[in-house]
């Protein structure tokens, strides 16, 4: 019996390597080759893409590799992110990809999807995309990114560590090869911290170019629509303050921003400093600024970085976690299980809601996956610490469960494209069509708590059964299909027992949803309220120009 066939195999890689590599150096120029040299067909391949740092010139090689030397490649792709994360896939390189989120690739994955140029063999969670790494899909070869290595293969990740650690350790400890592109290759010693052992790098490579960080998490406050401010009053004064929410997440989108905006103002005005909105998982959100720095926020633990943050997040440690040499210390997996089990609430937005509450941004003609949505939205039954926040959700079935998180989804109730509301979500036949085993739901409606559009809130976990959490969501979606299945009186009812709120029942005023009620209405006020340490990207630079 041979019971190191993987350790073998990754000698015999290595060997055949050897002309390419000094020490554990590549050439910049050579890394086409390289990888030829160590990637077999069918490989397990990680190619590091989260939402902010791209492993772009490893990407940008393995899209040049030959595809009679290298086929049929199973991806992991986290974020795909990239044209060459499709590419290889039309050049034969790569035949099957696991992935968590597609974002601005969606489209072009779906028609890649229809023509069978790609296979998916999952969209996950980005938890659950990095557990299968140490269960089924443990990576032969594993491709990262990081700011400055030294010649002994010590990594500095700096403001942007995300999902290296995670990534790399699941290929490091079970014979994988692990390559790290680098910014910079600096002497022993010269590292600021050491962020990934050497022990776990078998390669390093300085790219021709820094890796690529976009703002994918900034949203500019003069975006910030008076809906999203009445539907951030309604959540800050009928879920955060009935319940007391301490600890949260806001996902990506203007609904979040407009919340974090109004804390400092509406917040005050309802006395709730120190009440609520005090501990954050989230990327470091510029919107979160004025907050920050009005003594709402006692913490933030980031999953990544964010352009522009970066002297910010440095110049507040009592608020981030930041390392010795000043840095931020992102970690994605870590933020991960802290809004798994740590936090009281999660904050989304969603692009499509059946009447169920079952809820996508997997729509027609796009396939955008996840991300940590699912992760975090939904009800953690394996928690068991207890704050206020999480026993008002206990269940009123008898059960022993002593609560649950709150899972609060907010969108408009119609827009441009039509109703938010449907009978049935496009991810259920864009499933079906796709071959998929089970359609891909971002958010369960038995998770979700809370729903919440411009016509009010409505307070799911109270629902008796599926039939009354379709006629809650027809209260607050008036004027669309959903709507006509819920009368007058029925409203009425609801809105007695506490199952509905309208803006009245919180004694809202929607003439009072101004932009004036946001700490800051552009990203320039926010530079300003840093005291200079945020810096507006270009990209946002250029749009207020």
């Amino acid at each position: 019996m041979i019971w190191d066939k993987e350790r073998r195999s990754k000698a015999e890689r290595m060997e055949k390597a050897a002309g390419y590599a000094r020490g554990k150096r590549v050439g910049t120029e050579e890394i086409v080759p390289f990888l030829e040299s160590i990637l077999r067909p069918g490989d397990r391949v990680v190619l590091e893409g989260c939402n902010q740092k791209q492993a772009a010139f490893l990407a940008e090689a393995l899209k040049e590799v030959n595809p009679e030397k290298v086929h049929d490649l199973n991806m992991i792709i986290p974020s795909i992110s990239r044209d060459e994360h499709l590419d290889i896939f039309e050049r034969g390189i790569a035949s099957e990809i696991n992935f968590s989120f597609a974002g601005v690739q969606s489209r072009r994955l779906a028609e890649m999807v229809a023509e069978d140029t790609v296979k998916i063999g999952a969209i996950h969670t980005y938890l659950e995309l990095y557990g299968r790494l140490y269960v089924d899909l443990t990576p032969n070869v594993c491709l990262i990114a990081a700011d400055k290595a030294d010649s002994n293969g010590n990594l500095y990740t700096g403001y942007n560590t995300e999902e290296t650690p995670m990534l790399s350790e699941a290929a490091a400890f079970k014979s994988g090869i692990v390559v790290a592109q680098v910014n910079e290759i600096v002497g022993e010693g010269d590292l600021p911290r050491v962020d990934i052992p050497g022990g776990w790098v078998d390669y390093i490579v300085k790219a021709d170019e820094p890796y690529p960080m976009e703002p994918l998490f900034t949203r500019d406050p003069a975006q910030i629509q008076e809906a999203h401010i009445l539907m951030g009053m309604m959540t800050v004064k009928g879920i955060y303050a009935k319940h007391g929410v301490e600890s949260l997440n806001h996902g990506i989108g203007y609904n979040g921003a407009a919340i974090e905006l109004l804390l400092p103002t509406f917040g005050d005005y309802l006395g709730l400093k120190g009440k609520i909105c005090t501990k954050w998982v989230l990327n470091p959100h510029p919107t979160l600024i004025p907050a920050v720095e009005a003594g709402w926020v006692k913490q933030v633990c980031a999953f990544g970085g964010e352009l522009g943050m970066e002297r910010y997040t440095a110049a507040r440690p009592d608020i981030f976690f930041t390392g010795k040499d000043g840095m931020l210390r992102s970690n994605r997996a870590a933020a991960q299980v802290a809004g798994l089990y740590g936090i009281d609430l999660f904050l989304g937005g969603t692009l499509q809601m059946d009447y169920e509450g079952n809820s996508s941004t997997v729509t027609g003609g796009r396939l955008s996956g996840f991300g940590g949505a699912p992760n975090m939205g939904n009800s953690t039954g394996g928690r068991r610490h207890t704050t206020k926040a999480w026993r008002d959700m206990a269940p009123l079935t008898g059960s022993m469960a002593s609560g649950r998180k709150l899972v609060v989804q907010m969108t408009k109730s119609q827009s441009k494209y039509g109703p938010a509301f449907v009978p049935e979500l496009d991810a259920v036949r864009i499933g079906r069509k796709a071959g998929m085993d089970a359609a891909p739901v971002m958010v369960y409606g038995e998770d979700v708590t809370h729903v919440v559009t411009e016509q009010g809130i409505a307070y799911l976990y109270q629902a008796q059964n599926a039939e009354e959490r379709t006629k809650m969501l027809g209260c607050i979606a008036q004027g669309t299909p959903v709507g006509s299945m819920v009368g007058s009186g029925e409203i009425e009812r609801m809105r007695r027992e506490g199952k509905v709120a309208y803006p009245q029942d919180l004694a809202i005023s929607p003439d009072a949803a101004k932009r004036e009620l946001l700490a800051a209405k552009s990203l320039e006020e926010i530079a300003d309220l840093s005291g200079g340490l945020y810096r507006v990207p270009e990209q946002f630079r250029k749009k207020s120009e």
